[in-house]
């Protein structure tokens, strides 16, 4: 590990770069074939009782969480340095900002790394949906919501409930996993589906290839060392379009940057390759006013709750945060919110 540490600090930038490509490459491939998506997984079990979406994003946490916890003890990453484990826990953002995104995931028929499969795969819907999500979240992070967004989180803000020392946050890491596998394993339909067992692995992998990459990079000597981080895609999406505008100043994209053009490319790849790839868009008015309803309240919530279903809901997790166990159920909550109103009000036709 330290011969690999040496070779990746040789050149950390192209080392993030090149990693973050692979991972989002794998990820976009894995859940364009798959149909790996956490809305899916919970309109499935709501809707028609059926869990095994559900089960292959438990063990994508499992696995997650595992390997997360196993890094920070072998200190290969410090996830006390990971957004998710840093400073004051904005806990009014992480409930609002999760039932935000959580509804808006319905509106929009997935969540942001969900359109970017879709968009990969030609769907021009998700497209629009990614472009309006980047725009509003650089709107609430630095724009005319700005000062609203950090009012509301610095009144709602409380401290850290608890700080995990490695060999604690080892333990409950191993538990956890343990006892979802346990939930994941115990169903035979779920096991008798290599779809969903593969999805579930190769997303837990992933993310822990992330946290591991980025933890490899890390020189404390730098001057701007590099924070722990693995797959997300809200803030990520924004920095993407603002690397496309300022490619020449910004110079080699980062880690984030990166995973969001693989996971594009993978999915688009992935489409191809299956004979799936085929372009559609909006069917109606309705249709699109309920696209860009949803990608607002994506941007908006995505900020606020600091991260999505996969930035919260597996990599967050993965931390073993207050925050993101917050954040995960408020996204939950949002979308089983969210199918309870298009059932009510039909606003999914």
């Amino acid at each position: 590990m330290n011969q690999l540490h040496a070779i990746v600090l040789q050149n950390p930038a192209a080392s993030l770069a090149i990693g973050g490509l692979l991972i989002g490459l794998v990820f976009g491939a894995m859940a364009q074939r798959t149909g790996f998506c956490t809305l899916g997984a919970i309109s499935d079990w709501t809707l028609f009782g059926d869990k095994r979406r559900l089960r292959a994003w438990g063990l994508a946490i499992a696995i997650a969480v595992a390997s997360a916890q196993a890094l920070h003890a072998a200190e290969i990453v410090n996830l006390d340095g990971s957004l998710y484990r840093l400073g004051p826990m904005p806990l009014g953002g992480h409930i609002l900002g999760g039932l935000l995104f959580g509804f808006g995931m319905v509106l929009t028929g997935g969540c942001v790394s969900r359109n970017l499969i879709r968009a990969g795969s030609g769907d021009l819907r998700a497209l629009l949906s990614l472009l309006v999500v980047g725009v509003v979240v650089m709107v609430t992070l630095g724009g005319i919501l700005g000062p609203v967004r950090v009012a509301f989180v610095n009144a709602t803000s409380v401290a850290q409930p608890y700080t995990l020392t490695t060999a604690h946050g080892l333990m409950a890491g191993l538990l956890a996993a343990a006892a979802l596998l346990v939930f994941c394993l115990a169903d035979r339909t779920f096991l008798a589906s290599p779809n969903h067992l593969s999805a579930g692995i190769v997303a837990g992998l992933c993310v822990a290839a992330g946290w591991a990459l980025t933890g490899l990079a890390y020189d404390e000597f730098a001057d701007m060392p590099v924070q722990a981080q693995s797959l997300t895609f809200v803030k990520p999406v924004a920095d993407s379009m603002d690397w496309l505008k300022r490619a020449t100043a910004l110079g080699m994209p980062g880690f984030a940057v990166m995973a969001v053009a693989g996971t594009l490319l993978g999915a688009a790849i992935a489409a191809v390759a299956s004979g799936t790839f085929h372009l559609s868009t909006f069917a109606d008015t309705r249709d699109t006013l309920r696209n860009l309803a949803g990608s607002l309240l994506m941007g908006v919530g995505g900020v606020l709750a600091l991260g999505c279903s996969i930035g919260q809901g597996i990599t967050g997790l993965s931390t073993l945060a207050a925050g993101s166990i917050v954040a995960a159920a408020a996204i939950v909550a949002g979308v089983i919110a969210g199918l309870k109103a298009s059932e009510r009000y039909s606003i999914l036709t």
